[in-house]
């Protein structure tokens, strides 16, 4: 049985090199590429992958948010999140959005493999480095989203604020997402009560803070 994978990380270096890895053996094929979270949903939603190998940082759509989505839409694709970071609020969000897996992009190509087989067929699969990290963040009871304001938020209104925290106007988020000018205006004021926050630039910080988007300050 041949494991169908689609890739999303927003650099083609990596996704041409987990594609070699991948493709190495006679039973995975990868079926999409994705640069974005949002491509991502789509291509999921399109394809059917058995397997989606996510990267974590991603603008337009981060893919915490985009696995989220795609295990709502989806439900028998399975994600494996890959990071360069072995950062406690990440590992638990992205499990908390729905990943079977996760993985440091400093794995070997043999864990990849083993981690990709593992997932399809029914396990969960976790780097030993990611492990350690995820029972401390649970014996510390860490929060996977690490607020309630931001766990408050729909999921509209966390695209919005993700667009908004990467410089994105009103119009070009409703080009993006497909709505009026005006929804988005009402999303933002919804999301900067929700957060009681009061501008762009204190939104933008929340953002990095919540590992939401990596544009720099």
């Amino acid at each position: 049985m041949t494991i169908r994978i689609l890739l999303a990380d927003d650099h083609s270096l990596v996704r041409e090199g987990l594609r070699m890895i991948l493709e190495s053996g006679q039973d995975i094929q990868v079926v999409g590429e994705a640069e974005g979270g949002r491509t991502a949903v789509d291509l999921a939603t399109d394809l059917k992958p058995d397997l989606v190998i996510m990267d974590i940082s991603m603008k337009d759509l981060n893919g915490i948010e985009a696995t989220r989505q795609i295990r709502m839409s989806c439900p028998a694709t399975r994600v494996i999140g890959l990071s360069m970071h072995t950062d406690d609020r990440n590992v638990l969000r992205m499990i908390e959005a729905g990943a079977s897996g996760y993985l440091l992009k400093s794995s070997a190509a043999e864990e990849l493999v083993r981690a990709v087989h593992a997932v399809a067929n029914g396990h969960d699969y976790l780097s030993p480095d990611i492990a350690g990290v995820l029972v401390e963040g649970y014996v510390h009871r860490l929060s996977p989203s690490d607020s309630p304001a931001y766990a408050a938020l729909s999921l509209r209104e966390r695209e919005v604020l993700q667009l908004l925290a990467e410089g994105m106007t009103s119009k070009e988020i409703a080009s993006r997402l497909r709505i009026s000018t005006a929804t988005v205006e009402t999303h933002r004021r919804n999301v900067m009560r929700k957060l009681n926050i009061h501008s762009i630039a204190e939104l933008t910080k929340f953002a990095i803070r919540q590992g939401l988007t990596s544009v720099d300050l």
